[in-house]
């Protein structure tokens, strides 16, 4: 017969619990870490899709510099977890904030420096910011 503390018992409940929703949120392993700035398009060549990307890549350090990490999804054949849980339709931008709260949801592309000022109104960024 083996013994288990309680601590033992708790720890590997826990363990599992995290495990449990990393696995159902695929958002989890940025939570307290960065901003997911997730951009959804039905398809690679969606003109928006390209503007936004285009807008991202013209001045990323705007973005980096308050945490924002990009993650895209150009497959509406492969409906996955990340569809499952923004719902978005057609071209979306979604912002994340690091509790995974979204916070910006639009239908058109936005430059880095309107991102920044929607992620600089925040609570969370005005903290960062005061410990500046």
């Amino acid at each position: 017969m083996r013994k288990f503390s309680l601590l033992t018992l708790l720890m590997s409940l826990f363990a599992t619990f995290a495990m449990a929703q990393e696995a159902t949120d695929p958002l989890a392993e940025y939570k307290w870490i960065a901003r997911p700035l997730v951009i959804f398009a039905d398809s690679p060549f969606d003109p928006r899709f390209v503007l936004q990307m285009e807008m991202l890549a013209e001045d990323p350090g705007i973005l980096e510099e308050r945490d924002v990490v990009i993650l895209t999804d150009t497959d509406i054949g492969t409906y996955g977890p990340l569809r499952e849980r923004l719902r978005p339709y057609e071209f979306t931008v979604v912002l994340l904030d690091k509790e995974g709260n979204v916070v910006l949801r639009k239908s058109t592309p936005w430059t880095p420096r309107e991102l920044s000022r929607a992620i600089d109104k925040l609570p969370i960024r005005k903290d960062e910011i005061d410990r500046l």
